[in-house]
């Protein structure tokens, strides 16, 4: 029988407030092989990430948690920062840029947390920190431009388990994906051509994507194609020509037959092809991690001046630019719309008349507070 989280510092004049958890997927506590293993434990556990028979899964993954986090911990300490892991850096800053936004668009308050799907700040914490404010109206904002069962539909799943421990639950409204946004698009486009401005452009542009293994393509998962639209969008508000860009992606692990082409193989032959400049941008991320600063801007960027090519130049995730911001702004706004803080329809004054009025009805039915 389930043991509902109960509120029993609740007043019945409490006030009902909307608000936001954005979540992105996750970062180890600090580049060490403990921290990564207990994050990369928990993350390739999900079932949604690997479809694999659990029992076979469980044996496989004990042999990998024996190897792969030494690897990674020496991977994350070449871009962890004095401050720490730069995903958890700027989705904060996001959080803070989103949380700013609001309270200068809204005529009421409206409360920002952040959550990561795995590791530290957990979902769970984030609506433990929602729920201390009364947040009784919630948009979830999972940061993943398209969508994926591997992230966007994880979230989901870790959101019910939370909330399946919770007594009284929040009005939900969930955001599944926006890869095709205009919005989105245009800060994409803005980002490629400052880079050319300040770098000179490429002579190809390269968008590397999170690979996926192939057959959940064929399973029915629709992130490869919003993928694909993203890239064509982005290409056709930039001008470039079909010979100008090229899809690709990155992250594959073990032998298993992956979303091709390949970010390192296409990287490896276009320069030997003779491509001397080429540009890497990375519309799947929507804040810089270990896949973009060291993955792209390390390895493959080595892997281009190893095989003849002369440069690659990363061009950064949108991280806390003021257009993504805005942006993700009006995402909040467009889907809380009707809640009473989002437009001008909230009032302090009233609200607070309502909640002095609801607590004296409750004592008249027996309520101590």
């Amino acid at each position: 029988m389930t043991a509902y989280r109960g509120r029993p510092d609740y007043r019945h004049d409490s006030i009902p407030r909307s608000g936001v958890l954005l979540v992105n997927l996750g970062t180890p506590d600090a580049p060490t092989t403990s921290a990564v293993r207990r994050y990369l434990r928990e993350f390739l556990w999900d079932p949604r990430v690997i479809e694999i028979p659990r029992l076979l899964w469980w044996c496989i993954l004990q042999i990998i948690l024996l190897v792969r986090p030494s690897r990674s911990a020496a991977a994350y300490r070449q871009v962890w920062t004095e401050q720490g892991s730069p995903l958890l850096i700027e989705s904060q800053k996001q959080a803070d840029g989103i949380r700013s936004q609001l309270g200068a668009r809204c005529s009421g308050p409206v409360s920002v947390a952040l959550g990561m799907r795995y590791g530290k700040p957990s979902i769970a914490s984030a609506l433990k920190e929602l729920e201390d404010n009364n947040v009784q109206r919630l948009f979830v904002l999972p940061l993943y431009p398209q969508y994926s069962a591997t992230t966007t539909g994880s979230v989901f799943d870790e959101l019910a388990s939370c909330l399946q421990q919770t007594r009284w639950l929040p009005e939900l409204r969930f955001l599944t994906h926006y890869h095709d946004r205009p919005e989105y698009i245009r800060a994409l486009a803005d980002s490629v051509r400052e880079h050319w401005e300040k770098n000179g452009r490429g002579e190809k542009l390269m968008l590397s994507f999170h690979g996926l293994p192939a057959r959940y393509l064929t399973s029915g998962d629709p992130y490869h194609c919003e993928c694909h639209k993203t890239a064509r969008l982005l290409a056709e508000a930039l001008g470039l020509e079909a010979d100008e860009y090229v899809v690709s992606f990155q992250s594959r692990v073990g032998r298993e037959e992956w979303l091709r082409p390949y970010t390192d193989e296409t990287v490896e032959q276009l320069a030997k092809d003779g491509v001397g400049t080429l540009d890497v941008i990375c519309p799947g991320f929507s804040a810089d991690c270990l896949e973009t600063l060291e993955e792209i801007a390390m390895q493959n960027a080595e892997i281009f001046t190893e095989n003849g090519g002369a440069a690659l130049r990363y061009v950064p995730c949108l991280n806390s630019r003021e257009d993504h911001i805005r942006f993700l702004t009006t995402l909040c706004e467009e889907n809380m719309h009707g809640w009473p803080e989002v437009g001008h329809g909230w009032s302090k004054h009233r609200t607070l008349a309502d909640a002095e009025r609801a607590q004296v009805l409750a004592k008249r039915l027996g309520a101590d507070q």
